[in-house]
């Protein structure tokens, strides 16, 4: 889609009802949903982060960006996700976590973003997160610039694979909660993204076919 028209439906979204669960669950490991439905969230407290959702152009064509993280010894490594990160007590909130962390990890600088909406909150049991996704978009042409200690590359997604149905695979995975199992995700590139990175995509294109 050139990012022109993208544009004229991206404000739409702000309007529609989030499909939240009904999306997540599309996209999450078999018994994954029983498991969230039975925590005690006041109970195990857990920690906040928030991620940048951010459509922009590239060579006038809508694109969504991702990272690659680091390899590291941890839940995360060498995984597929969007920019972002935890809460810091000096951010004023959610959204300012999002555009600060963005900043952080793929420079691109707050005030070229224009937040559009929040999104469904996601809860990864390995780390105890509860992660927040925010849409947004830039509307000039962005050259990253990645921090290296916890970004591997960017993945840039065209808009058009996105909406194409036929990038939603399943493989075999190892959960920290259910061995080796079968679970759905979104096949960009060589990378297959799955987890909680999938559940907040699969909400993002349920909203975006709302609108389109």
């Amino acid at each position: 889609m050139l990012f022109q028209d993208f544009l004229k439906y991206a404000p739409k979204i702000q309007n529609v009802d989030l499909p939240a669960t009904h999306s997540h669950a599309k996209m999450a490991p078999s018994n994954r949903m029983e498991l969230l439905s039975k925590i005690n969230f006041e109970q195990i407290n857990p920690k906040k982060a928030a991620v940048m959702m951010l459509f922009y152009p590239r060579n006038k064509e809508t694109h969504l960006a991702l990272i690659l993280r680091t390899s590291y010894n941890g839940v995360h490594s060498s995984q597929i996700a969007f920019p972002g990160g935890k809460v810091e007590h000096f951010d004023r909130d959610l959204a300012d976590t999002a555009l600060r962390e963005t900043h952080e990890e793929i420079g691109v600088h707050r005030d070229t973003i224009s937040v559009i909406r929040p999104f469904s909150e996601v809860y990864i049991p390995p780390s105890n997160f509860m992660v927040y996704p925010f849409m947004g978009y830039s509307a000039d042409e962005l050259d990253f610039v990645l921090q290296p200690d916890e970004v591997a590359g960017l993945v840039e997604l065209p808009f058009s694979d996105f909406m194409d149905d036929r990038i939603v695979v399943h493989e075999v995975m190892h959960t920290s909660y259910a061995g080796a199992i079968e679970v759905p995700g979104f096949q960009v590139n060589e990378h297959f993204v799955w987890g909680a990175t999938a559940m907040m995509l699969s909400e993002l294109k349920d909203a975006l076919k709302l609108v389109l």
